[in-house]
C-alpha cells in the first residue's frame, strides 16, 4: 500500500518533470522507477557526499538537494520534508516569475 507522503511526492515530482526538458524528463522518468533503486540509492549518496564539499570546483551546493531528492524516493522519513522543500522552491518560482512578467520595462 502506498502512503500519503509517498503518493503526494510522487504527484510533486510528476507537475516538475513536465517541466524539464525532455531528455531530463526521460532521465527523471527513470530514474524514479522502482527498478532504478539499486543505481537511484548510490547516486543519491555520492550526491549528498559532493555537496558537503561543495568548496571545490565542479562540486557544489546544488548536488545536496538532488541527492535528497534521490534518496526520498526510497526512504520513508525523507519524503515529507523533500515535499515541503519541493513546494516552497515552486512557490517561490512561480513568484518570482510573475514579478519578472509585470516588471516594467
Amino acid at each position: 500500500m502506498i502512503n500519503r507522503d509517498e503518493e503526494r511526492l510522487n504527484r510533486q515530482l510528476d507537475r516538475f518533470e513536465r517541466e524539464l526538458p525532455a531528455s531530463l524528463s526521460r532521465s527523471m522518468r527513470w530514474l524514479r522507477e522502482p527498478s532504478s533503486r539499486w543505481i537511484r540509492i548510490p547516486a543519491g549518496l555520492l550526491l549528498i557526499a559532493g555537496g558537503i564539499f561543495s568548496i571545490l570546483p565542479l562540486l557544489g551546493l546544488w548536488m545536496l538537494p538532488l541527492g535528497l531528492l534521490l534518496l526520498a524516493q526510497d526512504l520513508p522519513f525523507l519524503r515529507r520534508p523533500t515535499r515541503r522543500a519541493l513546494l516552497w522552491m515552486e512557490r517561490r518560482w512561480v513568484r518570482w516569475k510573475r514579478r519578472r512578467r509585470n516588471r516594467p520595462g
